[in-house]
């Protein structure tokens, strides 16, 4: 087909999707916004700035009035939006950082407090540090024995404590929480040695400290009402406060596929807004003049917007939240003006809404799997198909009720498949049985759980709430013997090593395609969508993985099974991170126990056999200095030395030397044997104003004589 005949085709298109065309300009922004996090500097920001105007401009000189020419300056200039728009956010937000961990005494303003009971752990937030080698904002762990109790939002108080820079992610595909500090303007991180008093008084606090010292009193008495982690569930469903679940029930939360439970989203704001305006109608009615004369479902939708905005900043304005009541408060006017709302492009308009003002949520997995979830289950109900199976009809109770429950088992089925690759890419492991278990739970929660926990609360004003706050115990007991059952089940977890970005790309933008067209050309999604997934499942996972720090190493067996620790007493995070990264979700055993290893107190030499190679680890695992000529001999029969300190010039293994200086380059690693691949942390960090150091190239200075048979070089930022 010529050119001349391809673009009427292509106008003929448009036209039939004309409806849809608008809900594109927030995956345009997306797009220029994910172009600022995957290129590597200032200059190729400017240049896809610059490419983007210039398509948009090139577009312009298509025939005038036409969908395609419109469209196209539209996305160039919403694709240079983005991109400008999180690069001016990066360095708007810019604050000073620590550079390296220090020992500090010093006083400060405390400007939030979280309680993390589960771990009996206060979080403070603290700014203007008397010590001005500090950064001006800094978060603090305090035991919460040594926390006092006259301490609020505002008090100033002193503190000795260690600090550190925000950390990088320990491995790659791990949880960057310096890029979040970054935006939130914290510059060090750290833990409080000893007891936190208040020095001064409490200085006034505004509108913000204020409602968060609300948030903080309510969270504490939902949890003295109902113990342990239901009383935590309990106050994440009124607060978003998740510090008081046990990290093995959030755990089986997560597993189970029902942890969008404890984020206030969609689910939580609704209802919110649906009883408020269930009960104003309900008052209202009983007066018959206000009910002849006045529009109460006008007034009843007004309150009700009202009770969602106030639910959205007492649960602290969170993504997912945010983009709830925006699309609740659509909603609203969309009944006001007698429109049918709840559509795709009330979502686009939340979405739009998010990006312009936290451009940053969209590389955070709680922006992907709130808008991911919520256009799945509009874009399932606004097929035909589905919509005329689930319409309402002339058939008994138990024929409705069938419908009703097959409808709501194939929503969580559409759910579950659109969140996959997103928790999969995010946290390395997806729930299988998460549409089975939401059968239960959503109901539960909504129908039950919530109303108990609302009317427990306001019986509490007359010291009456004792039996509702019982009852609501024991539906969240319920709900986490669920969430246990679900995600303790065989085969209830699918894990996958880090997946690679390229493979996440196509399945989103496959997915996209599918769920925001129409027309037969729809289908074209499934192209890129299968073939994401099968490059992310043929995606080898790393046969050795090390931390930034060089302390923790492990091995993954040939079979894919286990993982050998080099210190097997490390901790459930760093066993359950060095887990997600290579995609097991068996208990690590000790390196001591792997074939043929020999391991003393100070060294532990391994061999790997992978495509009938045998490679040679050598690991240092104490911090006690090995005899030199002895270390000498070990690095020359070595093809990987790895080290948490600086291993001398004379150690000269056959590949890698793996010590502090190629990690403070690199960050933590994780290796391909068989394809002589290296991961590195920092490679996917580079030219960020959160990133400490750029990754350089390794240049192995081992000359190529005296290198084992296998890659000639590696380069530690490949991806």
């Amino acid at each position: 087909m010529g050119i001349g005949r391809a673009f009427p085709a292509l106008e003929v298109g448009l036209d039939r999707e004309r409806d849809q065309l608008f809900l594109w300009l927030p995956v345009a922004l997306g797009a220029g916004i994910t172009a600022w996090f995957l290129s590597p500097g200032s200059r190729q920001w400017i240049a896809f700035v610059l490419a983007a105007l210039g398509g948009g401009l090139a577009c312009a000189l298509l025939p005038g009035g036409t969908r395609a020419r419109r469209i196209g300056i539209i996305g160039g200039l919403a694709l240079a939006a983005g991109c400008a728009l999180i690069w001016w956010r990066a360095e708007h937000v810019a604050a000073p950082r620590l550079e390296r961990p220090v020992v500090a005494a010093f006083t400060a303003r405390v400007i939030a407090i979280d309680q993390l009971a589960a771990r009996d752990i206060v979080r403070l937030t603290l700014a203007s540090p008397s010590d001005r080698e500090l950064p001006p904002r800094i978060r603090v762990n305090v035991a919460a024995a040594d926390l006092a109790g006259d301490v609020l939002p505002g008090s100033r108080v002193a503190l000795r404590a260690r600090l550190m820079p925000p950390p990088p992610p320990a491995v790659p595909g791990a949880y960057d929480f310096a890029r979040v500090a970054w935006f939130q303007g914290l510059g060090a991180t750290g833990r409080a040695l000893g007891p936190v008093e208040r020095v001064g008084d409490t200085v006034p606090r505004g509108f913000w400290q204020t409602l968060m010292a609300w948030r903080g009193g309510l969270s504490a008495h939902v949890q003295a009402q109902v113990a342990g982690s239901a009383g935590g569930i309990a106050a994440a469903l009124a607060t978003g406060d998740q510090g008081g679940i046990a990290e093995a029930d959030a755990d089986a939360m997560r597993r189970s596929g029902l942890a969008h439970l404890l984020s206030i989203s969609g689910l939580h704001v609704t209802a919110m807004i649906g009883a408020t305006m269930w009960i104003m109608l309900r008052l209202l009615a009983l007066s018959p003049a206000l009910a002849l004369r006045a529009p109460l479902p006008l007034i009843a939708a007004g309150g009700g917007a009202l009770a969602g905005i106030a639910y959205t900043l007492l649960a602290g304005a969170e993504v997912p939240t945010v983009r709830s009541c925006v699309a609740a408060l659509l909603v609203l006017v969309g009944i006001a003006m007698g429109r049918d709302a709840i559509t795709l492009r009330l979502v686009a308009a939340g979405a739009i809404t998010v990006l312009l003002l936290w451009p940053e949520a969209l590389a955070g997995p709680s922006f992907q799997l709130s808008f991911a979830a919520v256009t799945a289950i509009i874009a399932l109900h606004e097929h035909p198909r589905v919509r005329a199976f689930l319409s309402r009809r002339d058939e008994g109770i138990l024929a409705g009720w069938g419908r009703s429950l097959a409808g709501l088992l194939l929503t969580g089925l559409v759910v579950e498949a659109a969140l996959a690759p997103i928790a999969l890419f995010h946290f390395h492991q997806a729930g299988l049985y998460g549409a089975f278990a939401n059968i239960i739970a959503i109901p539960l929660t909504t129908f039950i759980v919530m109303p108990l926990e609302a009317l427990a609360l306001i019986a509490d004003l007359g010291g009456l709430g004792a039996p509702l706050w019982w009852l609501a115990g024991k539906a969240l007991a319920l709900l986490l013997a669920i969430a246990h059952a679900a995600g303790s089940a065989p085969g209830a977890v699918k894990m996958l090593p880090s997946m690679p970005g390229g493979a996440f790309a196509l399945m989103i933008a496959g997915g996209l395609w599918i769920a925001l067209w129409r027309t037969r050309m729809r289908w074209i999604g499934l192209a890129p969508l299968a073939a994401g997934a099968a490059w992310a499942l043929a995606t080898p996972a790393p046969d050795l993985i090390v931390t930034g720090d060089g302390r923790h190493l492990a091995l993954r067996d040939p079979d894919g099974g286990r993982l050998a620790l080099l210190r097997p007493r490390a901790g459930d995070y760093v066993r359950d991170l060095l887990g997600e990264a290579a995609g097991v979700d068996e208990a690590g055993i000790a390196i001591d126990d792997w074939p043929g290893a020999r391991c003393g107190p100070d060294l532990c030499a391994v061999t790997i056999d992978r495509n009938g190679r045998r490679w040679a680890l050598l690991a240092t695992r104490s911090p006690n200095f090995v005899d030199i000529a002895a270390m000498n001999r070990a690095c020359a029969t070595a093809d990987i030395v790895v080290s948490d300190r600086r291993l001398p010039r004379s150690c000269r293994p056959r590949w890698l030397k793996i010590d502090r200086p190629f990690l403070s380059r690199t960050g933590g690693v994780a290796i391909d044997l068989a394809r002589g691949h290296i991961r590195s942390v920092e490679a996917g960090r580079r030219g960020k104003p959160w990133a400490e150091s750029a990754a350089a190239p390794y240049r192995n200075p081992i000359p190529a004589e005296r290198r084992a048979s296998g890659p000639a070089a590696v380069a530690s930022g490949n991806q």
